[in-house]
């Protein structure tokens, strides 16, 4: 289906109007009237675009606010944006390629964060026991920090068993956290307290933070490194009109938060739950195993996400609640859903 607008709680299609729970918009800033004049004042400052290198001779400060801002907000040491989630992930893994002996991965860690000849982190439902082996090497792990299919945060205490003759680099993707778990919306990131000689974090900034790019984060060393790539210097940074909006808007990103915050609370004291419906207060997506639950939707004039990450895979269906929803649209999917688990 197609649509001629941006889908906020409402998507008009075929000129009939649904109730909308899908995308990635939690904090709903893309419709946000405040956040859209940010965006706009910073355009005509910045322009609609800049393509020139990071490196050059000219600098735009525009940089050095919005990172200043994504490395107080994330609580790392430092940050730098780029073009988009994806690239942020790749980048990162070209520079660990040069320090990393072996990788592992977490179950359904995204492409972004996918290395070449990665190992499974768990086989048969236990620790990979290449990692209990006595050589000593540069290990690095790589995991989204809520996985696909999953409704909390990857829990890290695992590694700990980890013998200290392995340095272990985690890399985290926090697109589907940054801006939800966390105080304020701050991610996972500082909450990881384990025994690891670097931790890093890659984003989009597309989904809650509603502008186009990425962000890597992690100690200022680290990040100093990727600003010295010939992939980074050689590309067009993210634009810096949406950079500056990034700092500009830091007091609008809080009260979107408190909204989705309350909005999920809510769903949690109305929604039955059982074994086809995975849903978490504190997150907002919500995994259905109902059969034909689309169309059961579509039929009530609700819409929600469907598709798949990778050719065959199975298909995902996916609730998704924004700050936006408000308490009668929670309501009528609430009663569809009980409903459905009655039967």
């Amino acid at each position: 289906m197609k649509v001629s607008q941006f889908p906020d709680r409402i998507i008009e299609i075929d000129q009939e109007q649904y109730l909308y729970f899908g995308g990635t918009a939690y904090l709903g800033l893309s419709v946000h009237k405040e956040f859209q004049q940010l965006v706009l004042k910073n355009i005509l400052r910045w322009g609609t675009t800049y393509g020139s290198s990071r490196n050059a001779n000219v600098k735009v400060t525009a940089y050095d606010d919005g990172e200043s801002f994504l490395a107080q907000h994330i609580k790392a040491e430092s940050a730098v944006t780029v073009s988009s989630g994806m690239l942020a992930g790749k980048m990162v893994i070209e520079e660990l390629n040069k320090e990393t002996d072996c990788y592992f991965h977490f179950p359904n860690a995204h492409p972004a964060i996918k290395a070449h000849d990665s190992l499974p982190f768990f086989e048969a439902g236990k620790i990979n026991p290449r990692l209990f082996n006595p050589k000593p090497e540069r290990i690095t792990i790589l995991t989204d920090a809520v996985p696909s299919y999953q409704t909390k945060a990857v829990d890290l205490l695992v590694l700990k068993e980890i013998p200290n003759h392995k340095e272990i680099t985690l890399v985290i993707d926090e697109s589907h956290s940054l801006g939800i778990l966390g105080q304020n919306g701050c991610g996972i990131y500082n909450e990881i307290q384990f025994p690891v000689k670097r931790k890093i974090m890659v984003s989009s900034l597309g989904k809650a933070f509603g502008l186009t790019g990425g962000v890597i984060a992690g100690d200022l060393n680290f990040i100093n490194q990727i600003k010295n790539l010939d992939i980074f210097i050689s590309a067009a940074g993210m634009n810096p009109a949406f950079v500056q909006t990034l700092a500009e808007a830091a007091e609008i990103y809080p009260i979107q938060h408190q909204k989705l915050v309350k909005n999920l609370e809510y769903l949690d004291s109305k929604l039955i739950k059982n074994e086809n419906i995975k849903f978490d207060k504190t997150y907002p997506l919500i995994y259905i195993e109902i059969e034909s639950i689309t169309e059961i939707l579509k039929a009530n004039k609700i819409i929600i996400a469907n598709f798949r990450y990778q050719e065959n895979a199975k298909d995902i269906n996916r609730i998704v609640v924004t700050a936006n929803h408000l308490k009668e649209d929670l309501d009528k999917l609430v009663n569809i859903l009980n409903a459905c688990n009655s039967k």
